[in-house]
């Protein structure tokens, strides 16, 4: 667990490269566990992350080896040995439960640990068990773990008892070596489940979406290892190096965005005054993303005239809203924040109040932030959640003076090597035991 010194108030400028998604990795690294062979994937973001994954992948018998530019090789010789698995770095990350999907094909019945991830009170497996047994898959839940039965597992067509990105990419694996037609209404189309999906269809799984939010899977036999896949690029990094950027009031370019799925943050921004100049759409590494340079010019903002909230992608990521906190103590007014999703996240939002922010917390989902605020520098030790932690080290940044923050696993979680890239630029911030 490192810790930081951050002396806060430097001028930041620059060019900064948005890294992988954490979330298409992790997803992506558990679909291998259901293909047989030797599947390579580049661009996979270094993060813990992907590090706990990666060791309960090797865990239960898959071989993984890096390579050149964030090359990894997973071989998979379909021996699983589910009953190996590292029950204690399975604790450390909730994207492990994606494995009840990826191997439900390739085990009839097996247990998985109650998985980790983020302290964000109770977050309901619901959707998943739901999903699985209206594919016929049996889920029982004890106290450490789920027992699955996927014996009697077949082709459905039902609705998702709640759009959520992993419940959704769990049911997608379930269903994608399922003998017959699945079609899942109500489907989440996050960027997640979008690089997912690229990526199985690399492998040979057969998906389409046949309507609004709704997938339509026909099982096949087997799936082929997919050669030199690339991890499409983090929007949610996109919008924390926005957030960076409009709190530091600093004139940043952050290459590399993928555009369809900050449309609604970027607009936020714009009622609110922010300046920003959107370059021209590319592709991104894998054809399947339109990405552009967005360049952050220091800009006079005043407080939205309506609350802010999250929604099911088209709607404000979820993932994005905390990263308005920081921003929101810029601007001119009082803004409601409604967290909706996740019973404890508003909580820790009240933390940026020690360094300065004006924030009043209204009950556990909902909280009003004031600006102006002149930020100032404290020591604080990061919460057990990765956006809030992120939106400390921004802040941080912002004030001027000395601030120490412990425990940067959290950050480290889902932002690779960003101490040495916000450093050059122009930030101080040093990595200290």
């Amino acid at each position: 667990m490192a810790n930081l010194i951050i002396n806060g108030g430097k001028p930041l400028t620059g060019k900064i490269a948005v890294n992988s998604a954490k979330n298409s990795a992790v997803a992506i690294l558990c679909a291998t566990a259901m293909i047989e062979g030797k599947t390579t994937l580049s661009d996979v973001p270094m993060i813990e992350e992907v590090h706990r994954i990666i060791e309960v992948l090797v865990s239960i018998g898959l071989k993984v080896t890096w390579g050149k530019g964030k090359k990894l090789e997973i071989v998979n010789d379909g021996n699983i040995k589910i009953k190996e698995i590292n029950r204690e770095v399975f604790l450390k990350t909730r994207a492990g439960l994606l494995l009840m999907g990826a191997l439900s094909s390739e085990l009839k019945i097996f247990s998985l640990p109650k998985s980790g991830g983020c302290n964000l009170g109770k977050r309901t497996v619901n959707p998943y068990l739901i999903a699985m047994k209206e594919m016929g898959i049996k889920v029982k839940e004890t106290i450490s773990e789920y027992q699955i039965d996927a014996s009697k597992k077949r082709a459905a067509f039902f609705t998702m008892y709640e759009s959520g990105d992993t419940a959704t990419e769990n049911t997608i694996m379930a269903a994608v070596l399922t003998p017959g037609v699945t079609e899942i209404n109500f489907a989440s189309s996050n960027y997640m489940i979008q690089d997912l999906i690229c990526f199985l269809k690399a492998s040979g799984a057969n998906i389409e979406w046949s309507g609004i939010n709704r997938l339509k899977v026909v099982g096949v036999r087997k799936l082929k290892p997919a050669e030199n896949y690339p991890i499409m690029p983090d929007p949610i990094e996109a919008m924390a190096f926005i957030s960076l950027a409009i709190t530091n009031h600093a004139h940043l370019h952050i290459i590399g965005c993928p555009i369809d799925y900050l449309r609604l943050e970027i607009e936020k921004l714009k009622v609110m005054g922010q300046k920003l100049k959107i370059s021209k759409s590319y592709k991104s590494k894998n054809k399947f993303f339109d990405l552009v340079d967005i360049e952050v010019i220091p800009s006079k903002l005043k407080a939205l005239p309506d609350k802010i909230h999250p929604n099911p992608y088209p709607g404000l990521n979820i993932d994005n809203l905390p990263l308005f906190l920081p921003i929101l103590t810029q601007a001119e007014g009082q803004t409601l924040v409604h967290d909706w999703v996740y019973e404890n996240r508003a909580i820790y939002y009240i933390e940026l109040v020690r360094l300065g922010a004006d924030i009043t917390l209204m009950d556990p989902h909902r909280v009003i932030v004031k600006g102006v605020s002149t930020l100032k520098p404290n020591e604080m030790v990061c919460p057990p959640a990765l956006r809030p932690s992120i939106n400390l080290l921004i802040c941080m940044l912002a004030a001027k003076g000395r601030s120490v923050l412990r425990n940067s696993y959290p950050i480290d979680r889902g932002y690779e090597n960003l101490y040495e890239r916000l450093n050059e630029l122009g930030a101080d911030i040093k990595i200290f035991e």
